[in-house]
């Protein structure tokens, strides 16, 4: 039996296993130690206990339960709800600015949590039923939520790319930082999409009266939603001045977000609990999916798979780089619908990854353009993973059908981002060039 069909078999198991509904981690974990122990024999053991002691070692993967500490931090306690009266008091009175004011406020949740589930969370639940109460319209604006929620997985300190960064071995700081013009550009775009459609049509988004009306009311909304973004100057500031590391920077960050929820009144006793479970049951799953990724990733490299395929694209195919590399992100775009982003990661990343390599491609910008393609997987429908987010957080008025239809504008910005990114490199590579 050759090599190349013992790692096909392996890659359609794993893939059998998904289907059957079983959890990622233990997919592609049961995968990797039944074809470690039946090549290797019980010698085969020791590749997962490498991969763990691997995560053990690895110090920057620190950061991961300090930023999603420090983002549960501000959405349990309220404090990004005060974020959001910022925005309402700047943009509520032109057509479309609340809509515009949610894009701003999902960044800001991005760059103090990481995740897309908790800008959805803030989104759902804030900016929706006040869109909703003041005339906007039902399909407009679950787009906009769902769009801005995407921009969680982008915007540093996404938590998908510690993921892509564990995975293909690349400085978490620098993917980070690479991230960061490619998501501002399509915050950017997603609020030109939002100001011409409702110019066009202002029925999506009247204007409103702002309240309240008072210039003390308002100081006092802006003096309480100026909090997360001081948390976050606090943070990033010593790390861009090189005073602090990366993993110090997000110490600080989730210190910060917890005096300020107990300076401010807000920390009981039920939201430290909640904002603890919440952490912790993300940090195990994440922990799990790396480690199970590792140890697959181990067996399949010790099969030659990765060589076997760019063997086949570059010389039996003669493809160009640039066709293969487009080849990949279609590929992607498929298996986002009916995989997540850390699912599709742990699956195709032992090949696609020595692949981008040997193409002689960037593996940090790499890492921007899967986590672009992720973004759009999330939303694309049949089953992208915040489609039923909003679903399930959504008010009884909008249905399946609303949602679906709600983000295919928004979808085709994101597409133009992951276009305009391949083509200009340079969007992706130039912070991290001038930080480092």
């Amino acid at each position: 039996m050759s090599y190349e069909f013992i790692a096909l078999m392996m890659f359609g198991g794993m893939m059998l296993m998904l289907l059957t509904g079983q959890r990622v981690f233990a997919a592609i974990g049961f995968v990797a130690a039944l074809a470690a122990v039946l090549l290797y024999g019980t010698g085969g053991t020791d590749i997962p206990f490498a991969a763990a002691m691997k995560i053990m070692k690895w110090y920057p993967l620190l950061t991961l339960p300090m930023f999603v500490l420090m983002g549960y931090t501000l959405s349990e306690s309220g404090l990004a709800e005060d974020l959001y009266q910022i925005f309402h008091v700047a943009f509520g009175g032109v057509p479309g600015g609340l809509a515009i004011g949610t894009i701003g406020l999902m960044v800001l949740i991005s760059v103090m949590n990481g995740l897309s589930v908790a800008g959805m969370a803030i989104g759902a639940s804030i900016a929706l039923p006040e869109l909703l109460r003041r005339g906007y319209d039902k399909t407009f604006v679950t787009g906009v939520v769902q769009a801005g929620s995407s921009l969680g997985i982008l915007v540093p300190p996404s938590v998908v790319l510690v993921l892509y960064a564990m995975i293909a071995r690349q400085p978490v700081g620098q993917l980070w930082l690479a991230g960061v013009l490619p998501g501002l550009l399509m915050a950017a775009l997603f609020i030109g999409l939002i100001a011409v459609r409702c110019y066009v049509n202002p029925k999506l988004g009247p204007a409103t009266q702002v309240s309240p009306t008072t210039a003390a009311q308002r100081r006092r909304m802006i003096r309480a939603g100026l909090v997360p973004l001081v948390i976050f100057t606090v943070m990033i500031v010593p790390f861009l001045n090189g005073w602090t590391s990366l993993v110090e920077s997000a110490a600080v960050g989730a210190m910060a977000s917890l005096l300020a929820a107990a300076t401010t009144g807000r920390l009981s006793r039920a939201v430290l609990d909640a904002v603890l479970k919440k952490t912790l049951i993300i940090t195990c799953m994440f922990m799990w999916i790396i480690l199970a990724a590792i140890g697959f990733g181990a067996v399949f490299d010790g099969l030659g798979a990765a060589k076997a395929l760019s063997t086949f694209f570059v010389q039996d195919l003669a493809l160009s780089p640039l066709t293969i590399l487009i080849l990949m992100q279609l590929s992607f775009l498929v298996m986002g619908t009916f995989l997540d982003d850390t699912a599709m990661l742990v699956i195709v990343a032992p090949l696609y990854i020595p692949l981008v390599d040997y193409l002689g491609f960037d593996l940090v910008w790499y890492g921007v353009l899967y986590t672009i393609t992720t973004q759009i997987a999330y939303i694309t429908p049949p089953f992208g993973y915040n489609l039923f987010l909003m679903r399930a957080m959504a008010p009884a008025e909008i249905s399946l059908s609303d949602i679906y239809r709600s983000i295919w504008p928004f979808a085709l910005v994101m597409l133009l981002t992951l276009v305009l990114v391949i083509f200009f490199p340079q969007l992706a590579l130039w912070l991290p060039g001038k930080i480092y």
